[in-house]
């Protein structure tokens, strides 16, 4: 099938449309619950999603355009657009045109400091051909995309599947809503055969990255006691275990502090041979950039030199950091005494396809049970999430996905596992087992999704509007033939 849309006509389009709405976006300070405890009398949510819904109507005029509220609840903005049968196909091609459910989330990170002069998380200013200010890349950009690449699609007279839109307001502070609105929402759902994703990232601009994996995560907070008070460290030196060598004893039995290999075996899994192509791959394109994205201070190298063995560490084999800690006063106001307690937080990466809760459990027995010197030891979980990793790619979305890499990027597309944690992308997989998943994006080099400057690369972003099209017209040709 050729190139389902002509590159300047949507390039012309892109700019027309989505770039003036994205702006209006982009003003809206639509922070996520865990930001804006006063979010529902503020009313930032509901107007991000008004005008995401009204450009929904201005674009889909035969679609079911619908807020859904549930009390309590972020509100969630949901779109059913009937499928199309495109020019010299007959009604009856409807039913069979097949279902995608594409995602995205219209709430933001806060703030943050220290963006560059000029620029306002809540200011729109285009530099450069980027777009800049809060939630435009993280994840803005997706439904003013995707709604144009259907909405153009039908306009050529291409046969397009029944499409629908799910665009939440709660995924910055983990998507805590979406569940209670999948169930409520599941009989109008009905079958999806393609899940499409645009809020992921890409290793450059200049093609069409897509993700294949997403790791787990379980975060929470390690604490050891030892005295009910502090007490001069001369005087029990030598007599009170200190709380910061216990938990550096507990620490051992998770991660080896040398190489920082996590031990327990729950938390190791087999790497499977495509993603090991799709790596080596993937770093042929990559090349310096995997380790010079990070910004390593002279002298510091990464844990592994093999730049596919490091796109595989970030992506299928798990990591422990230590994101906090409590009971260690500033070193500017630390006197001679032993503390009465430590506390960590731990954020423990898990490879896409171990069990976290069963890795949970085992976590709070490893490091709980026979603490050194029988010192309390606590292990409060604060968050479990499943990774993901996506079924094996149909031939007919593997070829749309050439077409178009070759059609708006002229390159080969790039699939690769990526080492954050999306926790709906499981929640997706398991409520639609037989979809295909398309999970892509733009939140690439400097991006800075969630810190100051965040940026859309305004090219590539309609350059990635051009292959979801392709991806929706290879569906429904897909299913009406």
């Amino acid at each position: 099938m050729s190139v389902a849309l002509a590159w300047p006509h949507l390039q012309q389009r892109w700019q027309a449309e989505v770039l003036p709405a994205l702006e209006a976006f982009v003003q809206i300070p639509a922070k996520s619950p865990h930001f804006d405890p006063d979010w529902q009398e503020n009313g930032h949510l509901e107007a991000a999603l008004e005008l995401g819904a009204q450009f929904c109507r201005d674009h889909l005029p035969d679609a079911a355009v619908e807020i859904v509220r549930e009390p309590g609840r972020t509100p969630l903005l949901f779109v059913e657009a009937p499928a199309s049968p495109g020019n010299g196909d007959g009604e009856s091609a409807l039913a069979a045109a097949g279902t995608a459910l594409i995602y995205g989330h219209f709430d933001k990170q806060p703030e943050n400091s220290g963006w560059s002069s000029g620029l306002a998380p809540w200011q729109p200013v285009i530099r450069d051909g980027k777009l800049y200010g809060r939630g435009a890349v993280d994840d803005g950009y997706a439904l003013f995309s995707a709604v144009l690449a259907l909405a153009a699609l039908r306009e050529s007279g291409q046969p397009t599947p029944r499409t629908l839109f799910l665009i939440e307001t709660c995924e910055e502070s983990g998507s805590y809503d979406l569940p209670a609105y999948l169930d409520r929402l599941a009989e109008r759902i009905g079958a999806v055969d393609l899940v499409v994703c645009p809020d992921a990232g890409c290793g450059t601009y200049d093609r069409l990255w897509c993700t294949t994996s997403l790791r787990g995560m379980i975060t929470g907070t390690l604490r050891v006691d030892v005295l009910h008070e502090g007490v001069h460290s001369g005087d029990a030196g030598g007599v009170v275990p200190s709380s910061f060598r216990i938990l550096r004893s507990l620490l051992s039995r998770l991660e080896d502090e040398a190489s920082g290999e996590i031990l327990p075996e729950l938390c190791r899994v087999s790497i499977p041979e495509q993603c090991r192509e799709q790596a080596e791959h993937a770093a042929t394109v990559l090349g310096g950039a995997i380790r010079e994205r990070y910004p390593f201070l002279e002298g510091v190298r990464p844990q592994v030199d093999d730049p596919a063995e490091l796109l595989l560490a970030r992506s299928w084999r798990a990591a422990l950091e230590i994101v906090g800690a409590e009971g260690l006063p500033p070193v500017a106001a630390a006197g001679n005494v032993l503390r009465p307690f430590s506390a960590l937080k731990l954020a423990l990466r898990l490879p896409p396809t171990a069990a976290a809760e069963a890795v949970a459990t085992d976590l709070q027995r490893l490091l709980t049970s026979a603490p050194p010197a029988s010192a309390p030891v606590a292990f409060e979980l604060e968050a479990v999430a499943d990774g993901w990793a996506a079924p094996a790619t149909a031939p007919w979305l593997s070829a749309a996905l050439e077409r178009a890499g070759a059609s708006y990027f002229g390159a080969a597309p790039v699939l690769m596992g990526e080492g954050g944690t999306i926790p709906l992308m499981a929640w997706l997989q398991a409520r639609f087992p037989q979809a295909q998943f398309l999970v892509t994006g733009v939140a690439g080099p400097g991006s800075n999704a969630h810190g100051p400057d965040e940026f859309l690369h305004l090219d590539a972003a309609q350059r990635v509007t051009g292959c979801l099209a392709e991806a929706l017209a290879a569906l429904a040709q897909q299913h009406v033939r």
